[in-house]
């Protein structure tokens, strides 16, 4: 606790601090009923055999318990560490990932570290780093195939879902390509949020082929609910040794879903172009943030109430066995008198 500052929470309840004082002076003492129910001549001299005085009694005990009273006053006022100020990032963004995990996707026609790896692996490695880059967002991830389901719901815990991504195999959810319903999903997850930033990012390779909901009808869904949509089509356009167009790929659906709600299509052929898609959506949908003050907090009061405790304890209890040594310490010879024993 070096750096930092002491603050009171209550400090206007010092003001209790001289209350017994006043009441000592206010207050007359309690009156005698009577005379004393036990005549001792001698008491002197049993103070000074048990080392209890009345001078050790009245007086010590008295500013032991003025120095609890302060004790407890201070733990009252709530003493607390206020530790340096620290600038915690607030995010903008609620972005969900839709990736297709159809059979289509096992085409081995990307390079990754100069060797031939098929569409969805080359997605994983691409879209965790980009994970990875999106700090202080909420991210989720969705799968879909002949079925789409949530995989991850919105977390700011990007390596759970940079993890859960890494582990999805092809055919999770069907050989199909239900490109409606993923959207569909991910419209009513983000829908769910406060935040006025929501972003979707669905890639995929083919043309919806299954799903109950269609595209079109999904990305106007989306719209209506504030979610833009990047769309990502994966491989080429054409397919086979002469470049036979692919039956299987739709951009025009693709395109259209992201005019509809005000995002941007892309096609990545290689693995670069799909890694410079991603860059370009780091550079949209750009993490900014306001910054929020935070000062770590740590409670004192604890201290000073122990402390009171500690007297408290002490004050209760049987003093007479210290007295005793005090007492026969004082005395002349003492080194060589036994505790107890009175020097005639």
């Amino acid at each position: 606790m070096s750096n930092g500052t002491l603050q009171w929470l209550w400090p206007w309840l010092a003001l209790a601090w001289p209350l017994p004082i006043i009441v000592r002076r206010v207050l007359s003492p309690a009156r005698d009923g009577g005379g004393p129910p036990l005549n001792l001549p001698y008491l002197r001299e049993l103070s000074v055999v048990d080392g209890r005085g009345p001078r050790f009694d009245v007086r010590w005990r008295f500013w032991v318990a003025l120095v609890a009273w302060t004790l407890l006053v201070a733990a009252c006022a709530r003493p607390q560490w206020l530790g340096d100020p620290l600038e915690l990032p607030i995010t903008g963004r609620d972005l969900m990932l839709a990736v297709d995990v159809s059979g289509s996707m096992e085409e081995e026609d990307f390079s990754l570290n100069g060797r031939l790896v098929n569409r969805l692996e080359a997605v994983k490695a691409v879209a965790s780093d980009f994970i990875e880059r999106r700090e202080g967002d909420r991210l989720g991830l969705i799968l879909f195939g002949t079925r789409a389901y949530l995989q991850t719901p919105l977390t700011i815990d990007r390596k759970t879902v940079s993890t859960l991504l890494r582990e999805t195999v092809i055919g999770l959810a069907g050989r199909d390509t239900a490109i409606g319903d993923a959207i569909g999903i991910a419209v009513k997850r983000l829908r769910e949020t406060t935040d006025t930033n929501r972003v979707l990012i669905l890639l995929t390779d083919g043309a919806n082929t299954a799903g109950e909901l269609q595209p079109l009808d999904a990305a106007r869904l989306a719209k209506d609910a504030g979610v833009r949509i990047y769309t990502i089509g994966i491989g080429s356009q054409t397919s086979g040794l002469f470049g036979r167009r692919r039956s299987d790929f739709d951009p025009a659906t693709l395109q259209g879903i992201a005019d509809t709600t005000g995002g941007r299509f892309f096609e990545a052929s290689d693995t670069s172009a799909l890694a410079a898609i991603y860059d370009e959506l780091d550079r949209i949908e750009s993490t900014t943030r306001d910054t929020q003050t935070y000062r770590p907090t740590r409670a004192l009061f604890y201290w000073p109430a122990g402390a009171a405790l500690v007297l408290v304890l002490l004050m209760a209890m049987p003093w007479s066995m210290f007295g005793r040594w005090i007492s026969v310490a004082r005395r002349p010879g003492a080194a060589t008198t036994t505790p107890g024993t009175l020097r005639p």
